[in-house]
């Protein structure tokens, strides 16, 4: 089982890493792997648990999970032991599990930050894709649903890795027999209120038994839909570049002439990264039969946004708040250039505000390349890079990471003169229009010339 473990792209563990360890059986097994190895190769292991608040037993959890990182650490490497307690109280009628999932993977994150880790294993096997899969597939899920979970991932600066993903369930449960690992039961997976549980604990038994290759098979077309999915997403990102309009809509006329598989990829994609929410296949139906009639019409997509067809443009608004990707105010019009000579306000009234510019001591941009930059709206796939050694990732993702709420994400996007980005209201200046600026040098005395910071002002500075 330890021998299982990747070695990510032919080089050993990193000198740190990060597993997720709820103290079932699963992420135990897990853990007790990383810690084997981990003395072998002086890895440091860090273990991260999530307290959700949500079982009586969340803090009996909590302690043996603690106490269980202090025996191991006793015996052999040291084990690092993280918790995140987040006091979770759903609303009536959500969805517990959507919502625990969702706020588990940020406390995470946020923990794997905390302590430096960019790798954090998790110890999804075989059966749980298999599960992921068909339950996605009872939902109606297109190809990046049925895709299910990724063997690895990176988002928001981690590499987010299941080591165990094409190992059958059976190999944990012998591992955990074999070094006699005590476990944590958690009372809700007996419950059959949540649809999970109700396939692995009535459907399942009888799957294995009529088809005993299931779990292997459902991971191979799971393997399948994440190459589909990766396809459709690339090709509706070049579709989107051909109708998409300079206020960030898109043409209903382009659309129509990709035909109706096209057309509903292309609005999947611009409607999931413009509003944040997912399309759901009811609506994507709904939206291709109406925009085969050249009449106008407002749709609600979800609540707050609302998709408004005039003039042969389909635009996404979101009502009563700022605009995100794609959504756009009647006032935003073509790109427009400024030229920036200096610092001050350089107004721009075509979108309701202004570039203020700032000289500053170290990690502007050298004033003598700006020169002509041109303001324009989000089209979608833009990649914007946060700070230097992190990888480009897309502006909603970035927007995400960064905890920029939605009312600050509004305003043109900056670039260059060559088509370079340079700005992004909310998030700033792009790491790869940053030079380097060490020992805090005067403003004068770097790159031979004033160095800039760029700020977006929605109104004329005061």
């Amino acid at each position: 089982m330890a021998g299982s473990l990747p070695s990510f792209g032919g080089e050993a563990l990193p000198p740190r890493v990060a597993v997720a360890f709820s103290g079932g059986r699963d992420s135990t097994a897990l853990l007790h792997a990383v810690w084997r190895l981990a003395g072998a190769q002086g890895v440091e292991v860090h273990a991260l648990h999530v307290h959700h608040g949500l079982s009586p037993n969340a803090d009996a959890w909590e302690s043996r999970c603690r106490a269980q990182c202090r025996r191991w650490s006793r015996r052999g490497a040291p084990i690092h032991f993280q918790a995140s307690r987040l006091g979770l109280a759903p609303p009536p009628g959500a969805s517990i599990e959507a919502i625990a999932r969702e706020a588990r993977y940020a406390a995470l994150a946020d923990m794997a930050h905390a302590v430096g880790c960019r790798l954090v294993l998790l110890a999804h096997h075989a059966q749980d894709q298999a599960e992921t899969f068909l339950l996605q597939a009872l939902r109606g899920a297109g190809a990046a649903g049925l895709a299910a979970m990724p063997a690895q991932i990176e988002r928001g600066g981690i590499l987010w890795c299941r080591p165990w993903l094409a190992l059958p369930r059976e190999a944990v449960e012998a591992y955990v027999q074999r070094y006699r690992l005590g476990h944590v039961e958690d009372e809700s997976n007996a419950s059959p209120v949540f649809a999970r549980n109700r396939l692995r604990l009535e459907v399942w038994p009888a799957l294995s038994v009529a088809f005993p290759q299931a779990a292997k098979v459902l991971g191979r077309a799971a393997r399948h839909a994440q190459d589909a999915a990766a396809c459709l997403d690339a090709l509706a990102r070049a579709d989107l570049q051909t109708v998409a309009r300079p206020g960030g809509g898109l043409d209903i006329g382009a659309l129509r002439a990709l035909g109706e598989p096209r057309l509903r990829n292309v609005l999947r994609l611009w409607l999931h990264e413009g509003s944040g929410h997912p399309a759901t296949a009811a609506l994507l139906e709904r939206l291709s039969a109406q925009l085969s009639e050249d009449r106008p019409g407002t749709w609600q997509v979800v609540t707050g946004w609302q998709l408004r067809c005039r003039r042969g443009e389909l635009q996404l608004r979101l009502q009563g708040a700022a605009l995100g990707r794609g959504a756009v105010p009647d006032s935003v019009a073509a790109p427009l250039r400024l030229r920036i000579d200096g610092a001050g306000w350089f107004p721009a009234p075509a979108w309701s505000g202004g570039l203020q510019v700032d000289v500053v001591a170290c990690g502007g941009v050298p004033l003598s390349t700006l020169g002509w930059v041109e303001l324009r709206p989000r089209l979608g796939g833009e990649q914007f890079q946060r700070a230097a050694g992190t990888p480009p990732r897309a502006l909603k993702k970035q927007f995400q990471l960064a905890g920029v709420p939605a009312w600050a994400r509004d305003g043109p996007l900056v670039y260059d003169a060559r088509g370079q980005l340079l700005y992004v209201p909310g998030l700033g200046l792009d790491a790869r229009a940053v030079g380097d600026c060490e020992g805090g040098a005067a403003p004068e005395a770097v790159d031979g010339g004033l160095r800039v910071g760029l700020t977006w002002r929605p109104e004329p500075a005061s």
